[in-house]
């Protein structure tokens, strides 16, 4: 059977955050293919203290209960005027149960009075494979950029109204389309890397 004909690896997106699966899905089409995280599983409590740790944790508790190799991601928002935060607590820096907007609106309002010069920060995503056998793959990628003074924008998600990346055009993530933003964005830098890994071309793959 020629490369062509092999069938591909399956993961299972450990996320249920339908904005992260569609990434995903669009960044790894083609290499794996990405079942849905099945209904009913527990949530993960994120408790760790690194981005990695927090994206083996969601990867290794859905792999242990399909008994499939899973995927998950965790990213961080790192701004230099903050020392480093939200960073692993981005999606909680508002609070346990802190929307998008309650995150955006918090990043803003402790960033009041700081000019664009020191405004500057980055998105950090790792990405952890965790296969039944107990082998990991991880990879990241990162995307500097600026906060910017208000909201622009009306696609992506999380902070993406906000950032301003700096390989960009000065337009927010969310001013993208999904293709542009890909391109230069941590998530898609962190996938691209793990579509090249040379596990999905060897015979343990299938």
């Amino acid at each position: 059977m020629d490369d062509a004909a092999a069938p591909r690896a399956v993961l299972v997106c450990a996320s249920a955050n339908p904005h992260k699966v569609a990434e995903m899905e669009e960044l790894l089409a083609g290499v794996v293919d990405l079942w849905p995280r099945p209904a009913g599983l527990p949530d993960v409590v994120e408790d760790a203290d690194t981005l990695e740790g927090n994206a083996r944790l969601k990867a290794a508790a859905v792999a242990t209960a399909t008994q499939r190799g899973a995927v998950a991601d965790d990213t961080g928002l790192e701004v230099d005027a903050l020392d480093g935060a939200p960073g692993v607590r981005s999606h909680r820096f508002a609070g346990e149960h802190a929307t998008d907007a309650d995150n955006r609106a918090l990043l803003l309002a402790r960033l009041a009075g700081v000019p664009d010069a020191e405004r500057t920060a980055r998105f950090h995503t790792v990405v952890m494979v965790c296969l039944p056998a107990g082998a990991e793959i991880v990879t990241e990628g990162v995307c500097e950029g600026t906060i910017a003074g208000a909201e622009r924008g009306d696609g992506g998600f999380g902070y993406d109204p906000l950032f301003v990346p700096t390989d960009g055009d000065g337009r927010t993530f969310a001013e993208m389309t999904a293709v542009e933003k890909h391109a230069i964005s941590h998530r898609g830098r962190a996938m691209r890397a793990l579509a090249l890994n040379p596990f999905w071309r060897s015979e343990n793959a299938g």
